[in-house]
């Protein structure tokens, strides 16, 4: 559980940020637990970051260690009675896959011609 922020603009282009905790992690995506805020609609572009200080974190992945991560809410949990918001959010990280190293292709090599007599 490291703690962060969802950062985003509403309808009427007001910034917003609502305060949240991971509680799953993936080179892809995140899953949020929200700690209050304005309710974000499903499938809005927003800004993810983790907290400044747990960026350095050796088990978070790659993509989360920077400022702040391009992401799209996908998934939208229950609304909590508390905060009137969504409990939960799942958010997929719009980030470049890392490409794996391609061996070269085999070149082709005409058969070994066999003569008959």
């Amino acid at each position: 559980q490291v703690p962060g922020e969802i950062l985003w603009k509403d309808a009427k282009g007001n910034a917003r940020v609502t305060p949240v905790v991971t509680e799953d992690v993936s080179a892809h995506g995140v899953r949020v637990k929200s700690l209050g805020g304005a309710p974000i609609p499903m499938y809005r572009l927003v800004y993810f970051q983790i907290e400044r200080s747990a960026r350095s974190r050796a088990d978070l992945p790659a993509p989360l260690r920077r400022t702040s991560v391009l992401s799209a809410i996908f998934r939208v949990g229950p609304v909590s009675d508390a905060t009137g918001a969504p409990s939960d959010y799942a958010l997929r990280l719009m980030v470049e896959p890392e490409r794996a190293a391609v061996a070269a292709p085999a070149t082709w090599a005409p058969a070994t011609e066999h003569r008959t007599a």
